[in-house]
């Protein structure tokens, strides 16, 4: 593969629903109710603009989206914000993209007012990539909810302090 030059995107394009699809689906990571939830929050932005509390970063290698993250103020809390999803496509994964995008991410959280950034995800020992990707880029894991998901399936809580 060629050398990556990546450049960001950060207004949605109607092509980004299927590339959302498409990057979430070849994670391998989750279910297909998931990704119909991360189509809506496409959905919600497209038809309500900033107003839907969604903001989109997409990493694009020349024309083609290959991570994307979708961050969004917390309700009722002045400098916290949701990291909602970030993915990576995984003809990607492992080239240093997901810390690029999130990195971005951060930049834009934090240009937005924002302090804290907030990522949950699943406590199955098949997330255990996700646990150490939260890790090395700085994150602490905050909380633990047993069987939130589902029976032996937690809900683990991570968060970012923006400015350290």
């Amino acid at each position: 593969m060629r050398p990556l030059s990546l450049h960001y995107r950060y207004e949605i394009e109607d092509s980004d629903r299927i590339a959302i699809r498409e990057i979430l689906e070849s994670t391998g990571f989750f279910y297909e109710f998931e990704i119909v939830i991360a189509e809506e929050l496409f959905d919600e932005r497209k038809a309500k603009g900033d107003s839907s509390g969604y903001f989109f970063v997409f990493a694009m290698d020349g024309d083609k989206a290959v991570s994307y993250s979708c961050y969004g103020p917390i309700a009722c809390t002045r400098q916290s914000y949701d990291l909602f999803w970030i993915g990576t496509h995984a003809d990607y994964r492992g080239k240093g993209v997901g810390k690029q995008i999130l990195k971005e991410t951060n930049k834009q959280v934090f240009d937005r007012g924002g302090r804290y950034l907030y990522a949950e995800t699943s406590g199955r020992d098949q997330y255990a990539p996700t646990h150490q990707f939260y890790k090395s880029t700085g994150f602490d894991l905050e909380g633990r909810l047993r069987d939130f998901y589902d029976t032996g399936d937690d809900k683990l809580i991570y968060r970012l302090d923006l400015t350290k």
